[in-house]
């Protein structure tokens, strides 16, 4: 399962698991669609990867920005 980030890995915007703004490359690096655009030309500045729109995933897999584990726990 993807690991929601809730923020924008450049300038900080808040992207909660439903926003459609988020794009992630293939490592889960998290950008807001504005900082994509006009920075990254939709490439992954960490990877070199190309940013895509995120998947929709429910509020209980969002990662938490504390300690980056899942707000889910295993049973």
């Amino acid at each position: 399962m993807l690991e929601l980030k809730p923020t924008c890995e450049c300038c900080g915007e808040v992207l909660p698991p439903n926003s459609p703004k988020a794009v992630i490359c293939a490592y889960e690096c998290t950008f807001c669609l504005t900082c994509a655009r006009e920075h990254l030309n939709h490439i992954c500045p960490n990877h070199g990867s190309k940013l895509v729109e995120r998947p929709s995933l429910p509020v209980s897999a969002m990662v938490s920005p504390l300690n980056g584990a899942s707000s889910t726990s295993a049973v």
